[in-house]
């Protein structure tokens, strides 16, 4: 006994201390039995003095269960105990088939926690807490007990990590050895790194929206122009007879939309010879033949300017470009995807832009060419090499080969390093793969039969409140984070500042494990954020350990301090070796 209620105050129960009683100084935290004739109340002790321990109510023991809430307050005569280590099972989980260990409870002398699978992982989580304070640590020891769980073998699981520094190859490497039939795959982002396979994404797998992303669009008048883009580059990289008539009508138009211009004639020429040059047929060629009344011209010799300033050939080349524009063809579209490459791309931009005179356009000028200037700047850069798949693939089956090993064994883990790429096409890359998953998953025949959890690691770098909604009408991660779970498209979130991540995802998560965070402005807005978080959750993790979390959330009867083995490997996350580093 620890003594008698002497008032209820809310939620919490006032208890004093008996005279003379000795009471242990590690009470606190420490969960509470109030105990009656009609009813078994759990509480916790929240704070204490020689004369008054305060204990907050969490629930009632019911049946043998443990039930969140409680409805009827004790009577001021119940009996008050601590509770014993079988009694805490009821509240930290039950191992059985359907669960696996999280950590350990540093106040009951390493009690095993256990977690409900399910409960666990189809669910939204975050995981967040200061440089430092064990997050990389948390993740690969939470995944490490996923594999090493003998109750359930997650053979068919889809474990997608963004690796924002590189940190988890070390972690994973060898999940081989705690079952042969568990594999790891890894992307990089450097060239140089031979552990793995260089990150690469089919362009033909983009729809407007992720070229938007893609080119950093800021303007709706600029997402017609990818769309038209888009649509020319497929008719562009097929080769039939119709697709090829309605290239010589694109081609045809275009040129007949210049020559009514009132530019001078050298400036016509100009943009005529630029779209034989991005785009040219038999018909439609610098050298194709142009036959006249008893004579044959070569195009570019249509265009030869006279000394009144006009074509000498005007006529005759009306007549020729008018014979290949057919009005059947104005709706004409591609008739499949096709391959093409960042290359053919800009071809079909420059097309776009010449044949649609949006660079003579003062109004759709800067918005034009700053499509241009973008998409020409990813080609000659670094990054063209992650946009350079080499031959033609579905959705589907590139889905299915991010997550099989180049034997055909199904991996388990795809570890993707974006340590090489700068925030900005980091950014848009992962916006990209969670829109191809989200398509994927969507498509199944059967919801959610092919689970996919995607771990941001650094996602306030990533999930943040941008303009997507104002450019696109959403954001890929907040349509994720509210529709996705039923599709089995399930995020994770791993950072430091939670400030700076969106409100909306960050709501829709049903599970936390929050390690040591000081700054106020975090713990502030997590407050806000969360309506099941309480200053007491507050209180508790601003002293945790390195490797120590306050576990809340779905997965939880009740918030609780858990302390996770050191993951075996580590991740290569350590501070650096200053003192050695420092040593002649």
């Amino acid at each position: 006994m620890l003594g008698n209620i002497i008032f209820i105050n809310g939620n919490l129960a006032h208890i004093q201390i008996p005279e003379g009683t000795p009471v242990a100084e590690d009470l606190i935290n420490l969960h509470i039995l109030f105990e009656d004739d009609k009813k078994s109340i759990l509480g916790e002790v929240e704070d204490m003095d020689k004369q008054i321990i305060k204990v907050r109510f969490l629930g009632e023991i019911t049946n043998g269960k443990f039930v969140g809430g409680v409805i009827r307050k004790p009577s001021l005569s119940a009996k008050i105990r601590v509770i014993t280590k079988e009694e805490f099972g009821l509240i930290v989980g039950e191992k059985n088939a359907s669960s696996m260990v999280l950590g350990y409870s540093p106040l009951y002398d390493n009690f095993p926690i256990n977690v409900n699978i399910n409960d666990m992982f189809s669910n939204h989580m975050m995981i967040c807490g200061n440089t430092g304070s064990g997050k990389s640590w948390g993740l690969a020891r939470l995944l490490q007990n996923v594999f090493e769980n003998t109750n359930v073998l997650p053979y068919r699981s889809n474990f997608l990590i963004f690796d924002a520094y590189g940190e988890y190859h070390t972690a994973f490497q060898e999940i081989n050895k705690i079952n042969p039939n568990f594999f790891f795959k890894y992307y990089t982002t450097n060239p140089n790194d031979t552990n793995g396979s260089l990150l690469n994404i089919p362009l033909w797998l983009l729809d407007v929206d992720d070229m938007a992303l893609l080119l950093d669009a800021s303007e709706h008048s600029q997402l017609p122009i990818l769309e038209e883009m888009l649509k020319l580059v497929q008719i562009f990289a097929e080769s039939d007879e119709m697709n090829l008539q309605y290239k010589n009508h694109l081609i045809a138009k275009a040129i007949m939309t210049i020559l009514y211009t009132n530019q001078t004639s050298t400036s016509k020429r100009n943009d005529i010879f630029q779209i034989l040059a991005t785009c040219s047929t038999p018909q439609f060629n610098l050298e194709a033949p142009v036959q006249g009344v008893g004579y044959v011209r070569k195009f570019r010799d249509c265009f030869i300017i006279d000394k009144e300033g006009s074509f000498t050939e005007s006529i005759l080349v009306t007549q020729y470009i008018s014979e290949f524009i057919k009005e059947e063809y104005d709706k004409y579209e591609a008739q499949s995807v096709s391959f093409f490459t960042l290359e053919d791309l800009e071809k079909a931009l420059n097309f776009t832009l010449i044949s649609e005179g949006l660079l003579r356009n003062e109004k759709t000028y800067s918005a034009a060419i700053a499509l241009k200037v973008r998409l020409h700047s990813l080609i000659t850069s670094d990054n063209a090499k992650y946009f350079a798949f080499p031959k033609f693939i579905t959705l589907e089956n590139y889905i299915a080969s991010l997550v099989t090993m180049p034997d055909g064994r199904k991996a388990q883990i795809i570890n993707f390093n974006l340590e090489e790429i700068e925030d900005r096409i980091a950014k848009a890359i992962t916006k990209i793969y969670t829109k191809m998953l989200f398509t994927f998953t969507k498509r199944l025949k059967d919801r959610a039969s092919i689970p996919f959890h995607v771990f941001l690691e650094e996602a306030h770098r990533y999930v943040q409140n941008d303009n997507d909604k104002f450019l696109l009408g959403y954001n890929i991660f907040d349509r994720v984070a509210k529709e996705g779970r039923k599709y089995g498209l399930i995020f994770n979130l791993i950072s430091q500042r939670p400030v700076e991540l969106s409100e909306t995802v960050i709501s829709q998560c049903s599970n936390f494990l929050i390690f040591k965070m000081n700054h106020p402005r975090d713990l502030e807005y997590i407050q806000k954020m969360l309506p099941n978080i309480n200053q007491e959750i507050i209180e508790k993790q601003k002293s945790l350990q390195p490797g120590t979390c306050v576990g809340f959330g779905k997965a939880f009867k009740v918030p609780l301090i858990i302390t996770m083995e050191p993951p075996k490997p580590a991740p290569h996350s350590s501070n650096c070796d200053v003192e050695n580093r420092w040593r002649a």
